[in-house]
């Protein structure tokens, strides 16, 4: 009668000297061959360029989920009134802020601070506080978003033009 825990040591050990045996072959071939060694040079590059591609297109499609966002905010409406826009800044703050500890709600957090940036008075200085207190990956959202709202107020002016930059 054999025991279970022999069967399990030559399983084992069949599986060990299997792996071992492709170990030996595959560290020959890379060795030896030239058209191996081709196939896995060109296996990594197709690699790469797959990696490459697929970062590409995850790009592109964070550039239009932060379009849409954008524009569904815009859609929206901001408040017109004195106390109704403050209101509005301490919520979408606080809301950002919340949503900004979580590393999977960087778009909703960003988007919240856009919205505070929206119905803020000096837009520009907000911009220095949120470099100052908002973490990088939801600030570099942010700065997406700032660069396709065109009509963002940044500096203040009102849309009037700087002197010299005419």
């Amino acid at each position: 009668m054999v025991q279970n825990s022999t069967i399990a040591t030559i399983g084992v050990a069949t599986i060990a000297t299997g792996l071992l045996g492709y170990a030996i072959y595959f560290d020959s071939q890379r060795r030896k061959s030239p058209e191996f060694r081709r196939s896995l040079r060109r296996s990594e590059r197709r690699q790469v360029r797959n990696e490459k591609e697929h970062a590409a297109a995850a790009g592109k499609e964070r550039v239009k989920d932060i379009q849409r966002a954008v524009d569904a905010a815009k859609e929206e409406g901001f408040p017109a009134g004195v106390n109704e826009r403050e209101g509005y800044f301490m919520e979408h703050v606080q809301i950002g802020e919340q949503l900004a500890a979580d590393p999977s709600n960087t778009l909703e957090a960003a988007l919240a601070f856009y919205k505070a940036l929206k119905v803020y008075p000096t837009p520009g200085d907000l911009i220095g506080i949120y470099d100052k207190t908002v973490d990088k990956r939801v600030l570099d959202v942010l700065a997406e978003m700032i660069a396709y709202d065109k009509a963002l107020d940044i500096d203040g002016t009102g849309g009037i033009p700087h002197p010299g930059l005419d």
